[in-house]
């Protein structure tokens, strides 16, 4: 009888998940201790597919989940991998570090505003430094599990009704983007420009 009560996951519900990411061969890629908190309902807060298998359960439930790269992160598109002159980043620069946007060819030379550079969508592209030589600077604007198969173990922790305020912002009060496979530095937060997480880009998603 009380499980006729139980609330289940169905639009406009916030869910709490315990996740464990892995690719294919199960080499395991996160592991978060504290939960994922999302909107439930066609918000992009989580892949379609996750969104999918989820609804309609309760507490408790849980599912192992594989994602093919086109219903996860996408192909890898090496057209997104660019060289540019070291002048028109910021000192000091190392491997890892993330900017949001590259600087525009056509700008001028002494403008390093890194965040001109924007998408045909206007949602500027998260580039990642993969390699630093003394002139040039290789970024790579894919998401760092683009082209990979993931799998996802899944375990619904809590679920309660959003409030009119998350649903017209189409996210839990408080909740936080995740991002999945990028690198979190937060000692970089000093540097407007420079981002540990890219807050803009898909997640679970």
């Amino acid at each position: 009888m009380f499980n006729e009560f139980r609330m289940k996951i169905e639009k406009n519900t916030v869910v709490s998940l315990r996740y464990k990411l892995t690719d294919a061969q199960n080499n395991v890629i996160e592991e978060p201790n504290s939960p994922m908190v999302y909107l439930h309902g066609g918000y992009e807060g989580t892949f379609p597919k996750i969104e999918n298998i989820l609804d309609g359960h309760d507490i408790g439930y849980e599912a192992s989940i594989q994602l093919e790269p086109s219903e996860a992160f996408g192909e890898y598109d090496p057209e997104l991998l660019k060289i540019e002159p070291r002048a028109r980043f910021p000192e000091p620069l190392e491997v890892g570090m993330q900017f949001e946007g590259v600087p525009d060819a056509d700008v001028q030379e002494d403008a390093p505003d890194l965040a001109d550079a924007q998408d045909i969508d206007d949602e500027p592209l998260i580039y990642t430094v993969t390699d630093v030589a003394d002139s040039q600077v290789v970024l790579d604007g894919n998401h760092p599990l683009a082209g990979m198969a993931l799998r996802f173990w899944v375990q619904v922790q809590d679920i309660r009704a959003a409030t009119d305020q998350e649903i017209e912002n189409q996210h839990p009060e408080g909740g936080e983007s995740f991002t999945f496979g990028m690198p979190n530095d937060d000692a970089d937060d000093g540097d407007d420009d420079l981002i540990g997480r890219a807050s803009g880009s898909p997640t679970l998603h």
